[in-house]
């Protein structure tokens, strides 16, 4: 399969021929190729670096075939790199797809009884067993584990952590010697310090966060994924939360403030990555009201898209648009830094070569 495309490609900026064989990017002309298109603006496959291909939308395990249709539904919305945070299926079938997005997977949540959403993770009656169920977890995933830091404790009705700072460090410290990285669930404010002592790799969510644990994470390097779309969903949990008044106060005030927050992380220099949290009570392919909801945050345009393209994908390890790069990148016909809104409609996505005319109803180009 040769192919040919010209375009504006981003984050440079620069107008450039691409070329793909075999599901790989040239620079270098090559012979016979099939021009796609001849203008436009090439931005590298979009990353949703927190959503959960495997939990049904409303709460329950899908089945295979419904996450073939979740992971369907981010390849036409141009999410191409997917950060699985967390499922209760195993999705390795996927990997057999060239259809389907990439999945890098975080394992299964992990938490203690009645302190999550029943029955989605491991739960541990003993936090002494933590550092071991991660290990294992690190040993199962693609470089990535997930801890549930706080939740609901319902002796006390409001957020509270779930582990000691002593355990957190012993967890954190396995995972790393597996050569894994680890990301926690964290709403509010009292379970951050002990994340980031223990040498945490990312904060899910981040609401709670303070002056004092922004820089932390700042010096760190500790990334934030603030999933905002889904954080916009806290005052109708705080409506149906009438038992417990205090934690449904505190879920309004950290929704008031999440903006605010979002945009102190960023002017103190805190890596952060869109996550649109999709699967359970958020749909899949909202990646670009993610985008948009960064800019919301203070963002420019130009470190919104980054968040969610170039910036994300270093990140994750993965390539951007480069010679020797697998062919994911997706083709707009308006320029997304003036108006994020051109990530709604894109107009081709390429994934590992195959093209996907996005302008009719979804077919393969070739």
């Amino acid at each position: 399969m040769r192919l040919h495309f010209r375009g504006v490609v981003l984050p440079e900026g620069e107008l450039r021929d691409i070329w793909v064989r075999d599901g790989v990017i040239s620079y270098e002309p090559i012979a016979d190729a099939d021009t796609v298109h001849a203008s436009g603006w090439i931005v590298p496959g979009l990353v949703d670096a927190h959503c959960h291909v495997g939990i049904k939308y409303g709460g329950g395990d899908e089945d295979s075939a419904g996450a073939v249709a979740q992971a369907e539904v981010e390849r036409d919305a141009g999410a191409l790199l997917l950060r699985d945070a967390g499922s209760p299926i195993d999705t390795r079938f996927i990997d057999e797809r060239e259809d389907l997005p990439e999945i890098i997977r975080a394992g299964r949540h992990i938490a203690r009884p009645r302190r999550y959403i029943r029955e989605l993770g491991i739960e541990l009656d003993d936090e002494r067993d933590l550092p071991e169920i991660v290990a294992e977890q690190a040993r199962r995933g693609d470089g990535w584990v997930k801890i549930v830091g706080d939740w609901i404790d319902r002796s006390v009705g409001d957020l509270a952590p779930l582990w000691s700072d002593a355990i957190l460090k012993e967890a954190i410290d396995a995972a790393h010697r597996e050569g894994a990285r680890v990301t926690s669930h964290v709403f509010g404010e009292d379970a951050l310090y002990g994340l980031l002592e223990a040498g945490i790799d990312c904060i899910e969510h981040g609401t709670g966060l303070t002056d004092d644990t922004i820089e932390m994470m700042a010096r760190n390097g500790t990334a934030l994924v603030p999933t905002l779309i889904n954080i916009d969903t806290f005052p109708e949990i705080a409506d149906s939360a009438g038992k417990f008044p205090i934690y449904a106060a505190h879920m309004r005030d950290l929704h008031r403030r999440s903006r605010e927050t979002v945009a102190k992380a960023h002017d103190a220099g805190v890596p952060i990555y869109t996550g649109t949290d999709a699967g359970g009570s958020i749909p899949h392919g909202r990646i670009a009201d993610e985008v948009a909801a960064l800019s919301g945050a203070g963002f420019s345009n130009h470190d919104a898209l980054g968040a969610s393209a170039w910036n994300a994908r270093t990140w994750l390890g993965r390539s951007g648009i480069e010679p020797g790069a697998r062919a994911d990148f997706i083709v707009y016909q308006q320029d997304p830094r003036l108006d994020l809104t051109a990530l709604t409609t894109p107009a081709w996505v390429v994934l590992r070569g195959h093209v996907y005319d996005r302008r009719d109803p979804v077919t393969a180009y070739r």
